[in-house]
């Protein structure tokens, strides 16, 4: 058996895969298909916590024996040896039932019981239990994906062994766990074999006591498995399902599919630059069939943003957004100024329609709230992560971690100057409180308006502010009380404190009275900032030039005589986050952020990895200089894109030949 080929074997993955969409399978399978969400699951693990946790969870489970071999072939004889046992722990244990083959995370057999463990980097409370399933007893989607493949690796065991009593569980991270010891984290680093695979490094034999009370706990899903078995899948049982997608990838077939709701978040669907780059797009192969559609450079109906409509549009043959009539959109009510919902999907589809690319500014709104700000105006950001293992005694897994901000200001007389920034590089450390002591240093000289894009920083610091609340810091009720002053706390609709110098949040201030069809209906800063580049000739003048970092008008903690801007062939103004050096060989910010696009992840990808690579991975000193570097360049760029807005506002004021009121 040894030398067995897993290539056209249904693996675990492969059946999620086939699960979320047939054809899929098959796309997945062919590297010619361009795949716009990454398969980088060494970045997404090391970036979750995934390794140190796999790491974690076999020490839970002293005597287990690891099946290390990555050919099928000799995984299966090992792990059929091991089963000859009557008592034996099995990590990474192989078993095949016909087509069908798993690894196993966490094998447990006793006599004649078979216990399966799937060990997840997730969080959640000890009831999770409850979350599992809907009211009306189906899988809830937030935990399909985990209990379909642990229902899967089930369902082959049973089959391939089966005279024994197969249960399965769940490991997860406990919220409600505190590490009681310092430095857990730090017993497992991350490196690169010479194959080019990931694996832990353990510091030293790890004793009982080091590993103090469990911060993962089981969770028994054999009832979800029932669930999942004895549900329906397009009229077939769930052993006829996955039997056929098990049949389509040995033969290597491709199922002919049909238009349907999944087909919005499909990842086959790509873009250009993919194209040019010589591959296919999967998407456009399956519409094309489905569909009369020959021409797909054109937004589909469910391009417009934030629009729950183009569900039935869908069903009734209806695909392309110039297709939508403007009754198909329901007026909204905008909650007080500005924009509602329905007035900024109706001026992308009259921008679809007429084929523009002019923007929409409402100057008197805009000058209003530009006029409220007291000077001078203060932009921050904020990069944060949340580890699976805590760094320090008292913490819980997924708690907030903010290692970074940085911090714009802009005087009344337009200058701008980068004044602070903070980064944790040091390993091990928890470093919130410092952080908040820092940024609360770099604010308090002054009563000027603060501005952040999108909620993210508020939450932030409401966390911490709790986080200071339990702890023992000796200026803690100093920074609370702080914290209260820039920020809004709501408990439901009832406001717990709003602060005077509450922070302006700049993309609500887009949604209001901004609109580019440039940005694709997106209110991302980072499809917000291209799209005001390429309607500003006044902010091309500006940051075109190198003299950013260069004089007192436009300083820079980071760089020196820098020019942010300039043009491809066609005239269009290049991303400033693309002119910027990679986080590390082969890393860019852009690819590192689509690894985590369809994630459940609010912050950036880029930063996260960043941060996890000098926490976690084993590297030269020359090498986290590097990442430092990157990471503070980034972070002062997230800054500047805001100041750039704002210019962009006050120069469109400004110009305007009507009177603004």
């Amino acid at each position: 058996m040894s030398k067995l080929s897993s290539k056209r074997l249904l693996t675990k993955s492969r059946f999620k895969t086939g699960y979320e969409c047939p054809t899929k399978l098959f796309y997945s399978s062919h590297k010619e298909y361009g795949n716009v969400k990454s398969d980088d699951e060494f970045l997404k693990s090391l970036a979750r916590g995934g390794f140190q946790v796999g790491a974690l969870a076999r020490e839970y489970f002293p005597g287990g024996v690891a099946v290390e071999t990555l050919d099928a072939g000799d995984a299966l004889e090992q792990t059929k040896a091991l089963l000859a046992k009557d008592s034996v722990v099995i990590f990474e244990a192989a078993i095949q039932f016909k087509n069908f083959f798993i690894r196993v995370d966490v094998l447990r057999k006793n006599k004649n019981s078979i216990e399966l463990i799937e060990v997840k980097a997730k969080s959640c409370n000890s009831n999770v239990k409850d979350e599992f399933c809907t009211k009306k007893g189906g899988i809830a989607s937030a935990w399909e994906p985990y209990l379909i493949d642990i229902a899967f690796q089930k369902w082959v065991t049973t089959h391939a062994i089966p005279k024994s009593n197969v249960t399965a569980s769940l490991m997860l991270a406990n919220k409600d766990q505190v590490a009681s010891v310092d430095g857990l984290n730090q017993l497992f680093m991350v490196q690169n074999s010479k194959d080019g695979l990931s694996q832990v490094v353990k510091a030293k034999n790890i004793t009982r006591a080091e590993l103090g009370e469990k911060i993962l706990f089981q969770v028994n899903v054999d009832e979800e498995c029932d669930i999942i078995w004895a549900a329906d899948y397009e009229s077939k049982s769930f052993e006829q399902f996955i039997s056929i997608l098990a049949e389509l990838h040995f033969n290597d077939q491709r199922v002919k599919a049909e238009v349907k709701k999944a087909c919005k978040s499909c990842e086959f669907r790509i873009g250009k630059e993919m194209k040019s780059e010589g591959l296919k797009s999967g998407f456009e192969q399956c519409w094309r069939e489905a569909t009369s559609l020959k021409n797909f450079d054109k937004p589909l109906v469910f391009d417009i943003w934030n629009w729950r409509g183009w569900e039935k549009l869908l069903n009734d043959g209806v695909y392309l957004a110039s297709e939508i009539q403007d009754e198909d959109i329901k007026d909204s009510v905008a909650k007080d100024t500005g924009l509602s919902n329905s007035d900024r999907q109706k001026l992308q589809l009259s921008a679809i329609k007429e084929n523009s690319i002019e923007p929409y500014l409402d100057l008197p709104g805009l000058k209003s709230e530009l006029k409220s700000f007291t000077h001078p105006l203060h932009f921050i950001d904020f990069e944060t992560t949340m580890v699976a293992i805590p760094f320090l005694k008292g913490r819980r897994p997924y708690e907030q971690i903010a290692f970074q901000f940085s911090h714009h200001v802009m005087e009344k007389n337009g200058s701008v100057v980068h004044r602070t920034q903070y980064l944790n590089a040091k390993r091990g450390k928890f470093p919130n409180f410092d952080f908040v002591r820092n940024l609360k240093k770099a604010l308090e000289d002054d009563n000027g308006t603060i501005l952040r894009y999108s909620n993210h920083e508020n939450t932030v610091l409401n966390q911490i502010h709790a986080q200071l609340e339990d702890s023992s810091e000796k200026d803690r009720a100093d920074l609370c009380k702080w914290i209260e002053t820039i920020t809004l706390k709501k408990e439901g609709k009832e406001v717990v404190w709003e602060g005077k110098r509450n922070m302006v949040d700049l993309c609500e201030l887009v949604k209001k009275y901004y609109y580019s069809p440039l940005s694709n209906g997106s209110n991302s800063i980072k499809k917000v900032l291209p799209a005001v580049l390429n309607s500003s000739p006044e902010l091309y003048a500006r940051y075109s030039q190198a003299i950013y970092g260069g004089g007192p008008s436009l300083t820079s903690l980071n760089l020196k005589n820098h020019a942010w801007l300039s043009k491809d062939q066609d005239g269009k103004v290049i991303d400033p986050y693309n002119t910027l050096p990679k986080l590390r060989e082969g890393l860019d910010r852009e690819s590192l952020d689509r690894i985590f696009e369809y994630e459940e992840i609010d912050d950036g990808g880029a930063a996260m990895t960043a941060y996890a690579m000098m926490q976690f991975t084993q590297m030269s000193e020359q090498e986290r200089g590097e990442i430092e570097t990157a990471l503070l360049r980034y972070c002062e760029l997230d800054t500047l894109a805001m100041v750039m807005i704002v210019e962009y506002w006050q120069w469109a004021i400004k110009s305007s030949k009507s009177k603004v009121a």
